[in-house]
């Protein structure tokens, strides 16, 4: 067995899982080389009983009662069998290929624990007017990018993240030692958004690399709620509480700016645009919102 594929869901949208089913049934991998894990993660309709999975001969459906995007992988993890792994989130259509080239890079860069590729934003309904909005959804490059060290600019994100085994155990076995990390990533409606980077950060941890490749590509489905105003500035207050969770983790302290510090943020908001402004101020009230729970936490 090369590699497992898990797919983490949570009341998914169900075209939308449909066609992510059909993306994997298509790849060019046999399926004798490679199984396939669903894992709900507690939505209200099970997805075992909406999708069939019998035309793959190594497939299964899991039921992970603990909600949270975290405990889904944990699962994942414990349930899969091969060296390598590849996280599919719930929108995430794989080109053809994608599995083949996953494991061509594993066998090219050994010195690699932890790689993506490009994802081309998918927009129900169009692509919005605003650029910005679009860009936010988008990550694409023009080469491939690796680093040994703690890169942000060469992290993977978590779709179609692809972890060897051992990096995955590493990062599993961080999660137990400190349930702080468990915060990181989605739990029902929130938005908190860094487990994907702390697992592929455990690749460093291990001496390992990080990679992203021009070749692994995927559409990454969108659909109209997740463009509008509100759930954006949701996402990024969510991401700037998990920053600093994420920095906390790793040995990095963050603390309350000083007033100086908060007089000049106020003083660049002034220049940014309105929705610029709003997005900016949602980020630093999931900064602040972080810090006063870490403080707790060492009280």
């Amino acid at each position: 067995m090369q590699l497992s594929v898990i797919i983490c869901c949570h009341n998914p949208r169900m075209d939308y899982l449909a066609r992510v089913l059909k993306a994997l049934k298509a790849q060019t991998l046999s399926t004798d080389n490679w199984e396939l894990l669903v894992v709900d993660n507690t939505s209200k309709d099970p997805v075992s009983a909406s999708h069939d999975i019998s035309w793959h001969p190594n497939a299964r459906h899991v039921r992970e009662g603990k909600l949270g995007l975290t405990h889904a992988r944990l699962r994942g993890i414990a349930e899969s069998s091969a060296d390598l792994l590849i996280f599919v989130d719930d929108d995430n259509v794989l080109a053809e290929n994608y599995l083949d080239v996953a494991v061509q890079i594993a066998t090219d860069w050994p010195c690699l624990g932890a790689w993506g590729g490009q994802h081309f934003p998918e927009f129900e309904g169009g692509a919005p007017v605003e650029k910005w909005k679009v860009n936010q959804w988008t990550s694409t490059f023009s080469r491939d990018l690796w680093s040994n060290n703690y890169d942000p600019r060469v992290t993977p994100f978590g779709a179609g993240l692809c972890v060897r085994r051992k990096v995955a155990e590493q990062y599993a076995d961080l999660v137990k030692t400190h349930p702080l990390r468990r915060s990181l990533d989605r739990k029902g409606e929130n938005l908190n958004s860094a487990g994907d980077i702390d697992m592929a950060f455990a690749a460093c941890d291990l001496g390992m690399g990080l990679g992203r490749f021009v070749n692994l590509k995927l559409d990454h489905l969108i659909p109209k709620g997740r463009t509008n105003d509100d759930y954006l500035l949701r996402l990024s207050e969510g991401s700037g509480y998990s920053q600093v969770i994420l920095d906390a983790l790793r040995g990095i302290k963050t603390s309350q700016p000083r007033r100086i510090d908060r007089i000049a943020n106020f003083l660049k908001r002034l220049f940014l645009e309105p929705m610029e402004r709003q997005l900016a101020m949602a980020s630093e009230a999931g900064r602040t919102r972080a810090i006063n729970e870490l403080q707790q936490v060492r009280k």
